[in-house]
């Protein structure tokens, strides 16, 4: 039987005999694509060789990529762990021809490598292919039909419909008929019960897709209409883990060696056997798939966040921590352990978990930790929300709280209040969940229109980084609309606007004819062009214009970026080789860097880092800049290369000095140009991921000229110019001294009110009733609370106090009155609404505050009404 490690070598092995390069994966989390988070096809990091944006240097390639799908329109992670066959994270095996061979060689050479190579049954195999649209005016297809008639008999050819057998990349763009191959895996006894024939496409879990063959003949446009594609192209997929599956002769992707030896970690972490019982099954299959899904995502460059991308990898992480809680009794941080199998199973063929598995254990642990101390603070206002309902059903909209204030997950909240005889009202929690969604829909809806095409144009050149402004023409554009706001989208034949990457923000300017600016307010790539934002469109748009880029803004970020080089190659130096960039951010304003380390960077050692820097400024180092450089030669200088980033075959580098990077942003032409550097906040981001933000140039010389004044202040109001740090020794060791005795003088004030206000107290029913307005510190208050309470007499006590036009009200209530009935908490909450405020507590002492101080007698005559 072959394993999984043959099986994917076999498929590379095969297609590199037919002539297709072997490329590696692209990282799983997309950077540069603002329609996409996550790779979710094979097809995503070849997109622009189908859009035709970018030149074809390999016109057959073949790979193994990493795909995820949790979002969007491709959402499978509700499957997941329920079925056999679904995942979030999983590999598809591709092969891809750009205007080479079309249908005929795809079809002959995928039913070699099945039935030829890997020996599968042909008597097991059914085939697809488009039945045709009538809405799109497009008919069957013929010619794979005719291809597939060659190779299988005629009942195994089904006709499949659009949603089936027809490939879109998104609502437009690249699209093409597509011929899918299933394979059934059932018994010989059940395949003489029912035809495999009529459990295509039917979600049957043995009778599943393995191979999808598209054939990209047509692009999508906004509109609808479909327009031939200048080349047809073909791009396969097969998914991996499937495909073991039916290698391995078993009924579920679980059970093959691809996710087993991480479900036999985890049982025994556990204690529970996968195969004993459902509902633990279906926790051990959630966290053996979504594991892989997270340690790749942090792998690839994606922290857990409450943003974005971030926040699907978070969400993915805490379902898999749920299902150990809920269901494997895994109370205790335990998926980091997974890891190190993980590693040592994938490292050979994906080096990155490999190298980042350290930090992927850190950030796991932490999370789980963090998500961990969630569901012990949700259980609590659970128990609230339970005391305090008088109902059996629980309010939906109290759950959504939990969700959404604590991120206590709804189906834990369900599962608690069965145990406790409880109901969930469902339908209040999706009303309110749903409400979220519009307001997310709304926040985060956009629309663009098609192109429209003024000029043909090949290739957009950038040339910013050696202009700043220069003749341009407008190729193409098309109106955007997001969040109810109108603007413009503009390409170029060329550019000198650096648009957004490499954390650098993209350039602002204006486009000019001698009659109208029009200002660009920002630059995004898409797509492989360089995309320019502008709020309205030029009248005259087929004029030549004079695009200029903001210089100063420009510069300022040139200086932060080459600044962010240098902080790179001094952080290495002093904290050790183990420190990689895992993000950044540069502005004109400032700059941020996010790299690993496992501990806080301590104020000396900022200050080492940050004259190093400074002193590599002064030196005036040339940059030294290699365009177009191959990525083996750039490797050989030494270049430092990112994890999570996709290269090329060619590459920018730069140096200064003995930093050398690979990069594509701009910089300044020296060093010195940096003017100086200072470091302005150092902070955690997550598990083995420090931070630290920095300014550069006249914003760093304004900082330094801004704290020294502030000094010069401070000596001045302290009357010791030259020395105001001993000064404010010697003022620190005076108010120590001070509050003492101010200290003294309050138990002294509060000694004095404790028997004053007892021996005042009017007696009603038997209950000493002390109500007072005072000037009493709240912890003088609180003192007195408890010698009262352990007087051991039957007292309700309620103190208002005054203060900067607010006002705080106190409530005591004896050991035998809360026996028979009486609530602090409750009370304070009702006398609260006296003086516009609120608050809570013990059953024996709570306070509360607020805003409307002329109400605190109000509340003392209402808590006299309150006496049993």
């Amino acid at each position: 039987m072959l394993t999984s490690v043959e099986i994917r070598k076999r498929f590379l092995d095969f297609f590199e005999k037919k002539g297709h390069e072997i490329v590696a994966s692209a990282p799983i989390v997309i950077k540069d694509d603002p329609t996409l988070m996550f790779t979710n096809a094979g097809m995503n990091q070849f997109k622009d060789l189908f859009l035709g944006n970018a030149p074809i240097v390999n016109a057959r390639i073949a790979d193994t990529q990493k795909c995820l799908r949790v979002s969007g329109k491709h959402n499978d992670l509700d499957e997941v762990g329920h079925d056999t066959y679904h995942h979030t994270m999983f590999e598809m095996l591709g092969n891809w021809s750009f205007g080479d061979y079309f249908k005929k060689e795809a079809i002959e050479w995928a039913w070699e490598l099945l039935t030829v190579e890997y020996k599968l049954n042909p008597e097991d195999l059914y085939v697809t292919v488009f039945e045709g649209d009538e809405k799109d005016g497009l008919s069957r297809d013929e010619e794979a039909a005719g291809y597939w008639s060659k190779l299988v008999p005629a009942e195994r050819i089904i006709d499949g419909n659009k949603k089936d057998n027809f490939w879109e990349m998104g609502e437009s763009g690249p699209c093409g008929p597509a011929s899918e191959i299933h394979i059934d895996l059932r018994s010989e006894e059940e395949k003489k019960k029912v035809s495999g024939r009529s459990l295509v496409n039917q979600d049957h879990p043995q009778v599943v897709e393995i191979w999808n063959l598209v054939f990209m003949q047509f692009n999508r446009k906004a509109n609808g209409d479909l327009e031939n594609l200048p080349a047809q192209h073909v791009d396969t997929g097969m998914g991996f883990e499937r495909l073991c599956m039916a290698l391995q002769k078993k009924t579920s992707n679980y059970d093959t060696d691809v996710f087993q030896p991480i479900i036999e970690k985890i049982s025994f972490i556990s204690g529970k056997k996968y195969g004993a019982e459902e509902k633990t099954d279906i926790a051990l299959r959630v966290i053996a798939d979504h594991v892989r899904a997270v340690a790749f995502s942090i792998a690839d460059g994606q922290l857990p966040s409450n943003t974005g991308a971030g926040y699907v990898i978070r969400r993915i992480l805490r379902r898999a921590i749920r299902y150990g809680y809920n269901y494997l009794e895994l109370n205790q941080p335990f998926m980091h352990q997974l890891v190190e199998g993980l590693a040592e199973q994938m490292g050979p063929f994906f080096p990155e978990i490999v190298s980042q598995k350290s930090l992927i254990e850190k950030v796991i642990h932490e999370e789980e930790t963090g998500f961990l101390r969630t569901i012990t603070q949700g259980l609590v206002r659970l128990d609230q929300i339970i005391s305090e309902s008088k109902s059996s059903t629980i309010d939906g909209a109290l759950a959504f709280e939990l969700y959404d204030t604590f991120g206590f997950p709804v189906d834990l909240t369900s599962l608690i209040l069965r145990e406790k005889g409880l109901s969930l009202d469902e339908e209040g929690f999706t009303a309110e969940m749903e409400k979220q969604k519009s307001r997310s829909r709304a926040a985060t809806s956009l629309t663009t229109d098609d192109w429209v095409e003024l000029m043909e144009d090949e290739h957009e050149e950038f040339v910013g980084y050696d202009e700043l402004s220069t003749k341009i023409k407008v190729v193409k554009y098309r109106k955007v609309v997001a969040k109810k706001k109108e603007f413009y989208q503009l390409i170029f034949n060329l550019t000198p606007f650096y648009p957004e990457g490499g954390g650098q923000v993209g350039d602002t300017g204006t486009i000019s004819n001698g009659e109208e600016t029009v200002e660009v307010f920002n630059t995004k790539k898409e797509n492989g062009k360089i995309v320019h934002f502008v709020n309205e469109l030029p009248k005259e748009i087929k004029f030549t214009f004079t695009a200029a880029v903001n210089s100063i803004n420009r510069n300022k970020s040139a200086r932060n970026h080459s600044a962010t080089h240098l902080l790179h190659q001094i952080l290495r130096e002093e904290l050790g080789d183990h420190v990689e960039q895992k993000g950044s951010l540069v502005s004109p304003d400032h700059l941020r860097f996010d790299f690993s380390h496992f501990q806080k960077v301590t104020d000396d050692q900022l200050n080492v880092i940050e004259r190093k820097i400074n002193r590599l400024i002064r030196e005036n180092i040339s940059l030294e800049e290699f365009r177009h450089l191959p990525i083996e030669e750039a490797k050989e200088m030494g270049a430092m290369a990112l994890f999570g980033e996709k290269y090329g075959d060619t590459v920018r580098a730069i140096k200064f000095g003995d930093s050398i990077e690979l990069c594509g942003g701009t910089h300044v032409s020296a060093t010195g140009q940096i003017g100086v550097f200072k470091f302005i906040h150092e902070s955690a981001v997550a598990a083995g991921i420090r931070r630290v933000e920095a300014i550069t140039g006249d914003a760093a010389m304004n900082y330094i000229e801004d704290k020294l004044a502030q000094l010069d202040e401070i000596g001045a109001l302290l009357k010791s110019p030259k020395k105001p740090l001993q000064a404010v020794e010697n003022l620190k060791a005076e108010n120590t001294k001070l509050q003492k005795e101010i200290e003294s003088l309050l138990k002294e004030k509060a000694k004095g009110a404790k028997d004053e206000l007892w021996n005042s107290a009017e007696v009603i029913n038997n209950v000493r009733f002390i109500v007072s307005k005072t000037t009493l510190d709240a912890g003088s208050i609180k003192d007195l609370a408890f010698a009262y309470r352990q007087k051991g007499e039957t007292c309700f006590m309620v103190l208002g106090t005054e203060s900067e036009g607010k006002a705080q009200i106190h409530v005591m209530v004896s050991d035998d009155l809360v026996a028979s009935g009486m609530h602090a908490g409750k009370i304070v909450k009702d006398l609260a609404a006296e003086i516009n405020g609120g608050g809570g507590g013990q059953p024996f002492f709570a306070t509360a505050g607020g805003k409307k101080p002329e109400g605190l007698e109000n509340a003392f005559n209402k808590a006299k009404t309150l006496i049993p």
